[in-house]
């Protein structure tokens, strides 16, 4: 549903006022300490599975087996292969 420029207007002013009326003291604010924590650790897991893939595929290019790089990160050769093969093209 679109909306006039009209009722964005109002919208905006309903808004701004509503804005002014808040006191940070005694604004209901909500610790979400716990969600940054998450969302950290994810970027972290993301970025550290970028540099194990990194790592896999300069192992490879080196040519080293899947036994032995599987024997590294602590799984089998299958498990390995099957995680990293689509990913380095190997």
């Amino acid at each position: 549903m679109r909306h006039s420029d009209e009722e964005i207007r109002e919208a905006a002013e309903r808004f701004e006022k509503w804005a002014d009326e808040l006191d940070p003291a005694t604004a209901d604010v909500s610790d979400v300490s716990d969600l940054r924590a998450v969302a950290e650790a994810a970027d972290a897991v993301r970025a550290n599975e970028a540099r194990l893939t990194e790592a896999v595929s300069v192992a490879r290019a080196h040519g080293r087996s899947w036994t032995r790089i599987a024997e590294s990160m602590g799984v089998s050769r299958q498990a390995a292969r099957q995680r990293f093969s689509d990913k380095i093209g190997a």
